[in-house]
């Protein structure tokens, strides 16, 4: 929720509790049909705000899409589907940093698919809040139809962008997760700063649980690894869901019945996984799934039945579409950050209400660009590492190291180590490479 971009979607939710159209009347009036109308037409116009010139305000207008899906919902009205489907699918598909995360400079300031011209602007990409909503507009976009298309959007910037934007122990979130090469990840503070993004965060670690699981009448969807126990109380049934993924590339459920009980349950096979097997109780099944589908199991479950499957995870290149020579690496679902060490870093840098002091790849200086200059003046200029492929195969010059989800470059001028943008803190950073 922010600002008054949410109060269409609040409006809509009090018509359905209440029985009265009244509120869903008022919900329109924070309607912007020229924002609306483009999506519903299936044309992209998100960098163009008509009446003030300069580009949409992108965690304003995502809380509008959300409450366009929630009208859907009470109305049937199909033109607010088109919206929010076409809204989701735009900057997913093509306004979508390697994290799930999305906005540059808290707006969309390019064309769909020109990320590298984007992300070169500045080095405040990413806002977080952005991607607490759409998260939640997937969730109501799912809800219509359970593609698992969604949840592979879904795992990935719930992984990337939303785990790794808490800092650990503390408890503290992100303003924005800067991608640009020698970005650190900055906090709130305590009690001296705070933005929407603080107040989405708290929500957002609030429900960590959501989502795991769906049903419908027929039985369970799985859609993330997570462990966690669904208590399906009018089937009388419990499925307890064993897994350290992603340290370890597995996960188990196991079904606890007081009755034979004959149920669907369909597990997500991810976009990234390679390869794998699933038993029942200690035994193959013969049956597959491709990608970015479901495996269907449907059987009558005892009490103590045990589904085990395999999540094998590869590692794998997303370039940005724009510049394919400008790289990402993932580990499965897990982008990969290269440790750039923490030299001149400290504590008033990375807690306090600013993003990192520093001047995008390529972008000139620029008057009172700055204006933490002299508590920054420590952190050295970083020259950031160039890579020569070996081939397509990344596992020639990308090596596993000795720790879980380590990994180090070979061959190259300077070696790297790469580990999972969501465990990596206090140190500088590059996710986006450039790669010959």
């Amino acid at each position: 929720m922010t600002e008054y971009g949410g109060m269409a979607e609040v409006l809509y939710n009090l018509a359905a509790a209440t029985n009265n159209d009244r509120w869903a009347r008022v919900g329109d009036r924070f309607t912007k049909k020229w924002f609306f109308n483009p999506l519903a037409l299936d044309r992209d116009e998100l960098n163009k705000d008509p009446f003030r010139g300069f580009p949409l305000h992108a965690n304003t207008h995502i809380p509008q899409v959300i409450g366009a899906a929630r009208r859907y919902e009470i109305s049937g009205d199909v033109r607010f589907h088109d919206v929010a489907d076409f809204f989701f699918y735009t900057v997913s598909t093509g306004r979508t940093y390697v994290t799930g995360g999305t906005s540059n400079g808290e707006s969309w300031n390019g064309s769909p698919r020109h990320l590298s011209a984007e992300w070169r602007r500045s080095v405040s990409t990413a806002e977080c809040c952005c991607s607490y909503n759409m998260l939640k507009l997937a969730r109501h976009l799912y809800s219509w139809e359970p593609d698992p298309r969604y949840f592979d959007y879904y795992e990935r910037t719930y992984l990337n962008e939303r785990i790794g934007t808490i800092r650990p122990e503390k408890g503290y979130t992100q303003y924005y997760l800067s991608l640009t090469p020698g970005a650190w990840k900055t906090f709130n503070s305590e009690d001296h700063s705070f933005w929407c993004c603080t107040g989405t965060g708290m929500e957002e670690y609030s429900k960590i649980n959501d989502s795991i699981y769906w049903h419908d009448d027929k039985g369970v969807y799985v859609n993330l690894f997570i462990p966690s126990e669904l208590n399906w109380a009018e089937k009388g049934l419990k499925l307890r869901q064993e897994t350290k993924f992603p340290e370890e590339q597995s996960t188990s459920l196991v079904v606890s019945v007081a009755k034979p009980t004959q149920m669907v349950l369909r597990v997500r096979i991810p976009e990234w996984v390679n390869g794998g097997s699933v038993k029942i109780n200690g035994k193959a099944l013969e049956t597959s799934a491709s990608p970015s589908s479901y495996l269907t199991i449907n059987r009558t479950w005892k009490n103590g039945d045990r589904v085990e499957m395999d999540l094998p995870m590869q590692l794998w290149a997303e370039p940005m579409p724009d510049d394919p020579k400008t790289q990402a690496f993932l580990y499965g679902p897990l982008v990969l950050a290269g440790d750039l060490g923490n030299e001149g870093l400290t504590e008033r840098m990375i807690i306090g209400p600013n993003a990192p002091r520093m001047r995008p790849p390529g972008a000139p200086a620029r008057a009172g660009q700055n204006p933490n200059a002299a508590a920054q003046a420590s952190v050295p200029q970083l020259e950031i590492p160039t890579f020569k492929a070996s081939g397509t195969d990344l596992s020639a010059w990308i090596k596993a190291g000795d720790k879980p989800l380590t990994f180090h470059t070979t061959g190259q001028e300077k070696n790297v180590t790469l580990v999972p943008i969501n465990t990596l803190f206090d140190k500088r950073y590059s996710v986006y490479w450039q790669v010959s």
